[in-house]
């Protein structure tokens, strides 16, 4: 039944007599024309028995709700077609498959609007059949397809997965052998492919090798590096079992072996489809580790003499031996002698040394022509490896009883004597001992002779401790290779060449010291060692014979040191320079250096200042006493071997005093610090001079004393110096002018000033007329006074106040003021200036007011007193006179 735009469709074809109703809408209206389509999962599809199915449909481009209905149908050969499910119709199933609907074996599944999914969890034989997906019309017109089917045949499981367990113990480095048997029954096109395995306790499992379906090997990837290295190899069989071995497995290869065989289906598409699967234990492997059964045994003990062959041989034993790589290493008193790599190369061997490997688990060393350091405890170390290809590792280490090896042989004998080649009289003189070796037998060829020196303090007093001790003390020695090895409290002088160690002769050694101290007094001697070749290529000790102890002792002198200080030029005045002169002479002191204190005090009771210091390194330092500003005008230099001077440039009157030299003595061993030996004071020099200022003078002068207004007036005030002068840099004035307006007044008006800085000021003026200030030299001041008037005349003088750098203070200083003579100054009154302006503007005025009188007088007759009456004019052309 249609309506004619919109209305319901009926569709009640089923024999449950169900009506189904869907809205519809014209296409008329709508505009729009669809085709609908219906999908199924491609087929046909192969399943095995007793596996879950799900089979998908899905329809597109439909019109109608958006939540579409299907119905799922099957038929089996001619015979009609049954009802399955529907996602409409709870009753829909038929009769024979009610059961499995109800519990659940068959169900659909809505995966969304347009989508189902029809599921068997467990399908069976009588499944196989061509699955038919529908779905009700929602649409206006008929248009594409309705229904899908795919076909479903489902064989029987006929997967077999039949493993043989593997060996239950391993030994570490060994091989493990997994054989699985996968099988079925080939009525269809279906393929194998076979899973090892392996689960420890804790541990997931974890997969190890895959073969697949199509042949391909799929590696885990936790056993990648192992197949890559050769760790793992397939091995199959012709009986078409799967073969796995597992090489040199290792703790973590224990556990249990699960093989998994899989069925599998090459779907349309070109994908593959596992079908079904079973998975079955193999069997459990515990591996054994090396070092429980690894056994090292070295044999025996021997004696043998010097050139003998020495023949040790290393037993080793294990579970696994064949499968194990062996490193064997021959120790001597715990030091490696010779090695045999799990590579067959040989290391730290040698023509006379050797390490062989004689038979499974045997390895012997062979030592020709033994020499004295060829004894000792040898012992064997093994380190047994497990692995192959890239994956290596160790898997135990084990070392071997001790064995004892003695090698008699014969020391070699000799005497050693020691003698001074020269003995020190004072301190600082050289001292030589010279240690002899004669009547030597038994000495190896190749063999040499090396020494070391002792110094032992002579006994001090009885609470001297260093001294009462007795303490040897090593000062160096020369070891076969001619190395030379400091003593400690030796070391900075053996390092400059203060003391010297030498071999002058194959069996003569010498001790020599450049410069003997004090503290060398005492008691030496020389231990000579012999060495000869040793097994390893270097020396080895052999004999050693020590000298009775040799005194060196002199009777010590005390040094004495006079300093004489002379004036080389004396100061007699502020500003001089003076110059000292300090000659040292010594005794008892070998090459002594000085260092000097030029010291000063301004009394005999005063304290004590120190000028100048320069040390033994002719490094030089001011004192307290300098000052900073000064310090370039000090000097002190040393002018000979045992003369200094001293100069003070520009003295002044603080430096007056005493000064002299302290000097002291010091000696130095090379390479060492300068130590103080004497010092001395010498006599006293003094400064004294008598301190004369210099003189100054001042005059005025002017160009002129009389001029008129307006003009410039210039005087100068001129200052002169006698006496010491100063630089000009030291030299400065005060200058001040002044106004006096009556002749003989008092001090007067200041008019202007200068300072000694150069600063200029002016006081406050009531005239119109202006002052300024100038230094045209040194000691020339001079005022101008411009625009003069007649109230700027008056007398005139100058006051100057001189500012000095004493040269014998160093401190500026000003002497007596100075008071220039008195310069009149007349500024005249000009009477025809003054007279001739006044005139000039009253003759103006004057004649300005004359003819102004007369055009007035003019216009007022002219205007005012004009007969009015007319008088008629003759005709004879005269015109009579008027007359007023």
């Amino acid at each position: 039944m249609f309506l004619k735009d919109f209305g319901w469709v009926t569709d009640s074809d089923r024999n449950d007599s169900v009506d189904r109703f869907y809205v519809w809408i014209n296409p008329r209206i709508s505009g729009v024309s669809h085709a609908r389509v219906v999908s199924v999962s491609p087929g046909p599809l192969l399943r095995v028995e007793g596996q879950p199915v799900s089979l998908r449909c899905d329809v597109t481009d439909y019109e109608g709700p958006r939540e579409q209905d299907f119905d799922w149908t099957m038929q089996q050969g001619e015979a009609g077609s049954i009802n399955v499910i529907s996602t409409f119709e709870p009753k829909y199933s038929d009769v024979s498959l009610s059961d499995r609907v109800a519990s659940g074996d068959l169900s659909v599944v809505r995966l969304g609007d347009s989508v189902v999914e029809l599921r068997i969890r467990e399908v069976r034989s009588s499944d196989s059949a061509t699955y038919l997906c529908s779905t009700p019309s929602t649409d206006s017109v008929f248009s594409g397809n309705y229904d899908a089917g795919v076909a479903l045949k489902v064989i029987a499981n006929t997967l077999k997965v039949a493993p043989e367990a593997p060996e239950p113990v391993v030994p570490e480095g060994g091989d493990i052998t997994l054989s699985c048997n996968v099988t079925r029954h080939f009525t269809d096109p279906t393929y194998l492919s076979v899973t090892w395995s392996l689960r420890r306790p804790g541990i997931p499992l974890v997969d190890i090798l895959t073969v697949g379906p199509d042949g391909d090997v799929v590696i885990g990837s936790a056993s990648a590096q192992r197949y890559a290295d050769g760790g793992l190899r397939l091995a199959i069989r012709r009986d078409g079992a799967f073969g796995l071995v597992v090489a040199g497995v290792t703790q973590a290869d224990a556990g249990m072996y699960v093989c998994t065989g899989r069925e599998w289906i090459h779907e349309e598409g070109g994908q593959w489809k596992n079908i079904v699967g079973k998975t079955v234990e193999m069997g459990a492997v515990a591996v054994t580790p090396t070092a429980r059964s690894l056994s090292v045994v070295a044999k025996s003990n021997t004696t043998l003499n010097m050139d003998d062959t020495l023949t040790l041989t290393c037993l080793i034993s294990a579970g696994n031996l064949a499968s194990l790589a062996l490193e064997v290493t021959w120790l001597v008193d715990g030091r490696t002698a010779v090695s045999l790599g799990r590579d067959g190369v040989v290391s730290n061997g040698s023509p006379s040394v050797g390490l062989e490997r004689t038979g499974p688990g045997e390895f012997r060393l062979v030592v020709r022509g033994v020499r004295g350091s060829d004894k000792g405890i040898y012992s064997c170390r093994v380190r047994a490896w497990v692995g192959g290809g890239g994956r290596w590792y160790q898997a135990a280490e084990k070392t071997s009883n001790p064995v004892q090896v003695l090698v008699t042989q014969i020391k070699p004998n000799f005497a050693v004597t020691l003698t001074p080649s020269s003995t020190p009289q004072v301190t600082g003189d050289p001292t030589e001992l010279a240690c002899h070796v004669t009547n030597i037998t038994h000495f190896l060829a190749g063999g040499r002779l090396g020494v070391a020196w002792e110094y032992t303090p002579l006994p001090g007093p009885p609470g001297d401790r260093l001294t009462t001790t007795q303490t040897t003390l090593p000062i160096g020695s020369l070891d076969a290779h001619g190395n030379l090895k400091s003593g400690t409290l030796y070391h900075d002088r053996l390092e400059s060449g203060a003391i010297v160690l030498t071999r002058v002769e194959p069996d003569t050694f010498k001790l020599r010291f450049l410069r003997t101290q004090d503290v060398d007094m005492g008691a030496y001697a020389c231990s000579v060692t012999a060495w000869t070749p040793s097994r390893q290529g270097g020396m080895e000790e052999a004999a050693e014979f020590l000298t009775p102890p040799l005194t060196v002792r002199w009777e010590p002198k005390r040094p004495s040191l006079t300093a004489v200080a002379q004036r080389v030029r004396e100061a007699v005045a502020g500003g001089a320079t003076f110059e000292m002169s300090c000659t040292i002479s010594h005794v008892h002191l070998q090459d002594p250096g000085y260092s000097v204190l030029v010291q000063t005090q301004d009394s005999v009771d005063s304290a004590t200042r120190t000028v100048l210091s320069l040390s033994p390194d002719s490094v030089l330092q001011h004192g307290g006493a300098t000052d900073p500003n000064r310090r370039d005008s000090l000097v002190l230099t040393k002018t000979g071997p045992a003369e200094f001077r001293f100069r003070l440039a520009g003295v002044q009157q603080g430096d007056r005093g005493f000064y002299w030299c302290d000097i002291t003595a010091w000696t130095k061993q090379p390479g060492q610090a300068w130590t103080k030996a004497v010092s001395a004071k010498s006599n006293k020099v003094q400064i004294n001079f008598q301190e004369t200022g210099p003189s100054f003078a001042v005059a005025i002068r002017s160009d002129t004393t009389t001029l008129y207004p307006w003009e410039t007036a210039k005087m100068v005030c001129a200052l002169s110096i006698s006496g010491a002068s100063p630089k000009s840099d030291d030299l400065s004035y005060e200058v001040r002018w002044y106004l006096t307006r009556l002749r003989g007044g008092n001090k007067g008006t200041l008019l202007a000033s200068v300072d000694r800085f150069g600063l200029v000021k002016k006081e406050a003026r009531n005239a119109s007329s202006d002052v300024s200030l100038e230094r045209t030299d040194t000691h020339t001041y001079a005022l101008n006074i411009h625009a003069t008037q007649d109230s700027d005349s008056g007398e005139y003088h100058c006051q100057a106040t001189p500012w000095y750098l004493s040269a014998s203070t160093g401190a500026w200083t000003h002497g007596a003021e100075l008071t220039s003579t008195r310069v009149f100054l007349t500024v005249r009154f000009p009477m025809w200036d003054s007279l001739k302006l006044p005139l000039l503007y009253g003759s103006v005025a004057s004649v300005s007011v004359g003819l102004f009188s007369l055009l007035l007088g003019f216009i007022c007759a002219h205007c005012c007193c004009r007969n009015t009456t007319h008088t008629p004019r003759s005709r004879n052309k005269l015109m009579d006179l008027e007359m007023d």
